[in-house]
């Protein structure tokens, strides 16, 4: 358990670093949601072996309502994801020193839907990609998730600031980008979206965990008893003999 923690408290931190570092002055500019977005699927390769590179307290959640983290391991991975943006907060003022960034106004009905949208779109791409039996082994896992920040970043980051992240909304606050008050609205839409997502990857069976149906057999069909090889305690060698010495 407590290298999962760690592997979740690194990822988080770059994470949040990366955040950081792109968005404040002198940052990346239009290319900011690009190192977001590749940085979270590096570190998803990296910690995905250890923790399920799970980075983020929504993304954990819908994990355990999964049925894939028990609830020890979701909370231990809240604190652990809190732990390394918080502490990556410190990283980035300590390197941009002086810089104040003013805090940006977020309209709360359209922020709350835009995180709401893609924070469900990223969780329920993470179930789809990384949990689901279909996919099951793939190696594109990381991309399809760091991408889903990056498009969402694009789409929506004009309104919310494009966290879908609970521990990257409180890196935000904590650097004031995001004000104080306005912490709620990432965290309720975040969870809730997460739930939602969870609730219709359950609800519509995208897992793909139960075994295939046997195909109904048409009425009054009988069916053939198995063979000796499949139901007899006769060797099939032998039955093979006895048939030989009957035809001859």
């Amino acid at each position: 358990m407590i290298k999962k923690l760690v592997a979740e408290a690194i990822g988080t931190y770059f994470l949040v670093f990366t955040v950081g570092q792109t968005v404040l002055d002198p940052g990346a500019g239009q290319f900011a949601p690009i190192a977001i977005g590749l940085v979270l699927a590096v570190m998803i390769y990296a910690t995905g072996h250890i923790s399920g590179g799970h980075l983020n307290p929504a993304v954990t959640l819908g994990v355990f309502m999964r049925g894939k983290a028990t609830l020890k391991e979701l909370a231990g991975y809240w604190v652990a994801q809190l732990i390394g943006a918080i502490v990556a907060v410190f990283g980035v003022l300590y390197l941009k020193g002086d810089v104040a960034p003013v805090v940006t106004p977020v309209p709360t009905l359209p922020a709350l839907l835009a995180e709401f949208l893609f924070t469900a779109a990223l969780v329920f791409v993470v179930l789809n990609v990384a949990t689901a039996k279909g996919t099951e082994g793939n190696s594109f896992y990381g991309l399809a998730i760091g991408g889903t920040v990056l498009v969402g970043a694009y789409a929506v980051g004009g309104i919310s600031g494009g966290a879908f992240n609970p521990a990257v909304a409180v890196g935000l606050v904590l650097m004031n980008i995001v004000g104080v008050a306005d912490l709620w609205i990432y965290i309720v839409a975040n969870l809730a979206g997460a739930a939602a997502a969870a609730v219709i990857f359950n609800g519509f069976g995208f897992a793909g965990d139960a075994p295939a149906a046997a195909p109904p057999q048409p009425a009054g069909t009988a069916q053939e008893p198995p063979g000796p090889e499949a139901g007899s305690a006769i060797p099939a060698s032998r039955v093979r003999r006895l048939c030989s010495a009957r035809n001859g």
